[in-house]
C-alpha cells in the first residue's frame, strides 16, 4: 500500500519544547517543574527521571531530559492537591465518572485517607491508625496467600527490597508487578537462552553498531531519549531498520534540542533507513524467513554456534521445514524483501536487536523473543562490541524492582540468601502474577490487595471485571502520588497512603537519603530528590512499608524495619548480602558519579543456563498462527461479507501519555486530538467503501466464547499494515480477556487480538451521542 505522511516534521525540536511548556503551565508547575528539569538525570545529587528506563550517557549535559520526562515531572510537581478539602466536595461515585485524563489533573495526594462508605467519600486518617488498620486485616486472614501485593516500576531499589522482604516475612510470594504486563517474555526467554533476563548491551554499544533492527518499538513517543542515540548511530554509518506494523512518523528524522544548529536553522538528523511494515503478530514468521535464508546460504557463525550454543540442530530442522508461502502469509512481507534484510544481517559485523512491547505483548510473545535471540546467536552477536540484545523497558525501575526480589516466581537461590541473611523462613510456593492474581481476585480468593504505585485495574486486561472485584475485597491499600481509577473502587475498607515523589527530598533522623535505580542496560545509578515535599503529611514508600511491618509484627521480629526505612545505607548493606551482584553496594554506588554496571555473564560468554551454553529455542506456535486465527473467524460460508470485516487489532500509546497516565488528549505524531479513534490505512478504508470520520464498533469473541465490544470509535487514517487496525491503550483493555496471554510468561496480548468491525449507521450514531464512546462491555 502507498505510504502516507501523517506528521511531516522531525521528532522533538521546537514542537516538543512548546508542548512540554504547555503541560508545565497546565499543571501550574512551571517554577518547580523547571527546577526539576535541571536536576533530572544529573549525577552528584540529581534524580533519575521517573519516566522511562533508557540509560544515561556518560557525557554530562546541563539538560538531560526528554519531552515525556518533562511531562512526568510536571505531573509530580504540580501545585494542585487532592486533599481532604477536595474529597469533601466529591463523592467516590462522582469521581468514578471522571476520565483518566481528568483524574490526572486533580493534583497530588496530600494526606492519608480512608474510605467512609456512609458518606461515599475518602476522609482523613492518621498514619499510625492507617498502619494499624492494615495490620488488623492481615492478621484476620486465614492464609497469607489471601493477600496480594502489586508493585509499579517507579518504586526505587531500596523500598522495593524492603517491600518484598515484608511480603515474604508475612508469608507469601504474591508479588505481581508491571513486568508481568510488559517484558515478562523477555525475562523468561533471555533467562532460559542466555542465563540472564536482561539486555546484553551497554549504551556505548549503540555507537559501534553497524546494523540496528528495531522490533515493535516507538521511541519518539515512549522513550524519546533513545532518538539521540539512534541519530548518532546513523551518523556513524549504522543502518537502522524499523520492523513495525505502523510507520511511526516520529522515527524518520530527529531535531535535537541540544544542537543549536537544529533549533536555529531547522536542521535535523535522519534515523531510520527503512520501515518494514510487518503484519501484526508476524514477527516469528519474518525471523524464520531470515533464519532460513541465512542457514541455506551458509551465512551463520559456525564457530560461535559450535563453541557456545546448544540446540541449534533442532532449530535448524524446524526452520528448514518452513516454506516461503507460509512465511510470507505469516508476516505479510514478500520473500524478496525478507532476503534483502537477511543479506544486511549477513553483512553486518555488529548487530543490535532492540525491541519494545510490540514484541512481547502477544499470545506468541515468548516465541518472538526466542526467535530474536536465536538470530543473534546464529550470527554470534552476543558478547562482542556493538552487538547484542537490547530490550527497552518502560518504567524507570521496573528492571531494578525485579532484581530486588519483586517476583512472584523467585529463584531458590534468592530465597536461600534472604533466609540466611534475615534468619527467618521464606515462603517457597510460587505466588500470583498479574493474570492469575486478577483471576483470583475475581474469584474472591483475594481478601486484601495492596498496590505500591501503579493503576492496577486500568493497566490490566478485563478492567471493569477487576474494578468490580476490588469492591468485594476486605481491604484495598493504595500507595501513590496521584489519584487514579483503581483507587475509586473501594472494598469493605480502603486506604490511600500518599508518598514522596522521585523529585522530592527525603530527610530522616539519619540525614538526607538517596536511593538507586537500575536502568534497561543493567546500570545502577543514584537518585536524590531536590524539591521540598509538597505536603508535610507525605511519607516515603519505605516508611510506609516499615510502618505497616511494625504494626503487624510488633516486637515479634528481628528485623529493624524502621532503621532500614530511615537509613538507606542500612538497607543497601542488606541488599549487598542478599542480592547477587550488589556486593559492597554502598561503596560502589559512591565511587563513580554514573554508578556501576551489574555483571552480565553472557557479555563475557559465560552461560548460566541449564546446559551451560547459550540455548536455541524452537517456537511453540505455528508461524501462520495469527493469519489462521483471522481466517477461522472469517466464516465465509455462513457470511461471505464477514471476511473483510475481520482484522487484527493492536493497542498504542499517544505521545501525550506515559503508560496509563494521560497528560493530554493530543497525539502530535498521529495528528489526533481525541482518544476515541480507530486507526486504519486509507487504502483499506477505501476498499471497504468507508470514509475517514465514520463511526465503527470493534467486537471480539474472547477466549471463553464471550462477546466483547468497544465503541463507537472514529475511523482515522494511519500508515499501518493491511488487515491491521490500532486503538489507544488503556481504553481497549476490556476487549482483552485474562486468558489471552503468552504461553509461559502469561503477558497479556495487548498488541494482537482478532476483532471484527462494524460501521455504525446514522441512526445508531445519533443514539450513541449520549453514550460513552470508549466503554467496552463483556
Amino acid at each position: 500500500m502507498r505510504k502516507i505522511p501523517v506528521y511531516n516534521h522531525p521528532a522533538a525540536g521546537w514542537s516538543a519544547l512548546i508542548d512540554s511548556s504547555r503541560v508545565l503551565m497546565d499543571y501550574k508547575a512551571f517554577l518547580r517543574g523547571s527546577l526539576s528539569v535541571f536536576a533530572s538525570n544529573q549525577p552528584n545529587g540529581g534524580f533519575d527521571c521517573p519516566g522511562c528506563a533508557w540509560p544515561d550517557h556518560k557525557s554530562h549535559k546541563t539538560i538531560d531530559v526528554c519531552e515525556t520526562g518533562i511531562k512526568v515531572l510536571a505531573s509530580e510537581v504540580m501545585s494542585a492537591k487532592a486533599d481532604a478539602d477536595f474529597f469533601a466536595k466529591h463523592t467516590v461515585s462522582e469521581l468514578q465518572g471522571y476520565s483518566g485524563h481528568e483524574l490526572e489533573q486533580v493534583g497530588r495526594l496530600a494526606q492519608p485517607l480512608q474510605y467512609d462508605a456512609s458518606q461515599d467519600r475518602y476522609v482523613p486518617i492518621a498514619w499510625e491508625a492507617a498502619f494499624e488498620r492494615v495490620a488488623e486485616h492481615l492478621h484476620r486472614l486465614e492464609s497469607p496467600h489471601q493477600a496480594m501485593f502489586y508493585t509499579s516500576g517507579r518504586v526505587t531499589n531500596e523500598p522495593a527490597f524492603l517491600f518484598q522482604l515484608f511480603v515474604r516475612s508475612f508469608g507469601t510470594n504474591n508479588l505481581p508487578d508491571c513486568s508481568n504486563m510488559c517484558h515478562e517474555p523477555t525475562s523468561v526467554m533471555l533467562s532460559r537462552q542466555l542465563g540472564v533476563g536482561k539486555a546484553t548491551v551497554v549504551l556505548e554499544d549503540f555507537e559501534q553498531a553497524k546494523l540496528i533492527l528495531m522490533f515493535g518499538q516507538n521511541p519518539a513517543t515512549n522513550h524519546p531519549r533513545m532518538l539521540e542515540m539512534l541519530a548518532h548511530a546513523h551518523e556513524q554509518g549504522c543502518r537502522i531498520i524499523s520492523i513495525n506494523p505502523m510507520r511511526e512518523q516520529g522515527l524518520s528524522r530527529f531535531r535535537n534540542p541540544q544542537k543549536v544548529t537544529h533549533m536555529v536553522s531547522g536542521g535535523s538528523d535522519p534515523m531510520v533507513d527503512e520501515v518494514i511494515q510487518i503484519q501484526i503478530g508476524g514477527d516469528v514468521a519474518l525471523l524464520t524467513g531470515l533464519a532460513k535464508w541465512l542457514i541455506e546460504n551458509d551465512n551463520i557463525n559456525h564457530e560461535f554456534i559450535d563453541q557456545h550454543t546448544s540446540g541449534f540442530d533442532a532449530l535448524k530442522a524446524w526452520v528448514m521445514t518452513q516454506n516461503w508461502a507460509d512465511i510470507e502469509r505469516g508476516c505479510g512481507i514478500d520473500q524478496a524483501k525478507i532476503v534483502s534484510l537477511a543479506q544486511l544481517v549477513a553483512d553486518s559485523p555488529a548487530t543490535i536487536c532492540t525491541w519494545g512491547m510490540g514484541i512481547t505483548q502477544h499470545v506468541q510473545g515468548d516465541d518472538n523473543v526466542a526467535m530474536i535471540t536465536n538470530l543473534l546467536l546464529m550470527m554470534g552477536m552476543i558478547g562482542i562490541t556493538g552487538a547484542g540484545a537490547s530490550p527497552v523497558r518502560g518504567h524507570s525501575n521496573v528492571q531494578g524492582d525485579r532484581t530486588m526480589g519483586i517476583h512472584e516466581r523467585p529463584s531458590q537461590a534468592l530465597l536461600d540468601r534472604l533466609q540466611q541473611v534475615f534468619e527467618r523462613p521464606m515462603p517457597q510456593e510460587h505466588g500470583y502474577d498479574v493474570v492469575s492474581g486478577a483471576k483470583a481476585m475475581i474469584q474472591k480468593k483475594i481478601k486484601v490487595f495492596m498496590s505500591m504505585g501503579g493503576n492496577f485495574s486500568v493497566a490490566a486486561p478485563d478492567t471493569h471485571a477487576i474494578q468490580h472485584a476490588l469492591t468485594d475485597n476486605q481491604l484495598n491499600v493504595f500507595v501513590g502520588t496521584k489519584l487514579n481509577e483503581s483507587m475509586l473502587y473501594p472494598g469493605e475498607d480502603s486506604l490511600i497512603l500518599p508518598c514522596l515523589s522521585r523529585t522530592e527530598r527525603y530527610i530522616t533522623s539519619r540525614g538526607e537519603q538517596f536511593a538507586t535505580i537500575e536502568d534497561s542496560m543493567c546500570q545502577v545509578v543514584r537518585t536524590q530528590g531536590r524539591l521540598k515535599p509538597m505536603s508535610d503529611h507525605l511519607k516515603s514508600e519505605a516508611q510506609i512499608v516499615a510502618g505497616i511491618a511494625n504494626a503487624f509484627f510488633g516486637k515479634d521480629t528481628s528485623i529493624n524495619w524502621s532503621m532500614m526505612a530511615e537509613d538507606y545505607d542500612v538497607t543497601r548493606n542488606y541488599i549487598s548480602q542478599a542480592i547477587k551482584g550488589f556486593e559492597n553496594f554502598n561503596q560502589r554506588i559512591r565511587e563513580v558519579e554514573r554508578g556501576f554496571h551489574l555483571y552480565h555473564p553472557a557479555r563475557h560468554h559465560k552461560w548460566e543456563t541449564e546446559s551451560g551454553k547459550a540455548q536455541f529455542e524452537v517456537p511453540k506456535y505455528d508461524i501462520t498462527y495469527v493469519a489462521d486465527d483471522m481466517a477461522s473467524q472469517a466464516d465465509t460460508k455462513a457470511d461471505p461479507a464477514r471476511a473483510q470485516m475481520v482484522w487484527q487489532l493492536t493497542t498504542v500509546r499517544s505521545h501525550d501519555q506515559f503508560n496509563t497516565t494521560i497528560f493530554g488528549l493530543e497525539d502530535r505524531y498521529r495528528q489526533t486530538t481525541h482518544r476515541d479513534v480507530l486507526f486504519m490505512h486509507p487504502d483499506e478504508i477505501s476498499r471497504l467503501g468507508w470514509q475517514a470520520g465514520d463511526k465503527v464498533v470493534v467486537s471480539r469473541v474472547d477466549s471463553q466464547g464471550g462477546a466483547r465490544s468497544l465503541g463507537p470509535l472514529v475511523l482515522t487514517q494511519m500508515d499501518i499494515a493491511a488487515n491491521a487496525v490500532a486503538a489507544y491503550y488503556p481504553e481497549c483493555n476490556d476487549l482483552i480477556d485474562l486468558d489471552s496471554h503468552a504461553l509461559e510468561s502469561l503477558t497479556p496480548s495487548y498488541k494482537s487480538v482478532t476483532v471484527t468491525l462494524k460501521k455504525v449507521d446514522l441512526d445508531e450514531q445519533q443514539q450513541a451521542i449520549s453514550e460513552p464512546s470508549t466503554t467496552a462491555t463483556a
